[in-house]
């Protein structure tokens, strides 16, 4: 089964895609309207043959903007989402991307397909 794993923004969402038990970055979607961050999102989802989504869920009124953006994908796409909390996972992305050496421009062009694949494999671990 293929899951995709998404950190939501209101500019931008960092996708991430498992086929086995361990998450992958898979990219960074930039948009200027939910409408176009819908259509991008229908054809990633066609392409990769997603079977079920996870939202990262932060608390507050991000946390509930968050929901809200997963329970209109659901219907949309018809495709099954789930939420997983989010926590500290970009400051834990920024972490690892400078660990792993990655330069300043790439890591901050990829933080969110980052923060994206620590919440899919989070939701994958349990």
């Amino acid at each position: 089964m293929r899951i995709l794993g998404i950190d939501y923004g209101k500019k931008k969402i960092g996708l991430s895609i498992a086929t086995s038990p361990i998450a992958e970055p898979y990219k960074v979607v930039r948009f200027k309207s939910e409408e176009e961050m819908l259509e991008k999102l229908s054809r990633v989802s066609k392409t990769l043959r997603v079977a079920k989504i996870v939202v990262g869920v932060s608390e507050g009124k991000m946390g509930k903007e968050s929901r809200r953006f997963g329970s209109k994908i659901e219907e949309k796409l018809k495709i099954p989402v789930v939420f997983q909390d989010e926590t500290l996972t970009t400051r834990e992305a920024q972490e690892l991307s400078r660990k792993a050496g990655l330069k300043r421009k790439k890591r901050r062009g990829l933080e969110d397909a980052y923060s994206a694949t620590l919440i899919l494999q989070r939701y994958l671990d349990n």
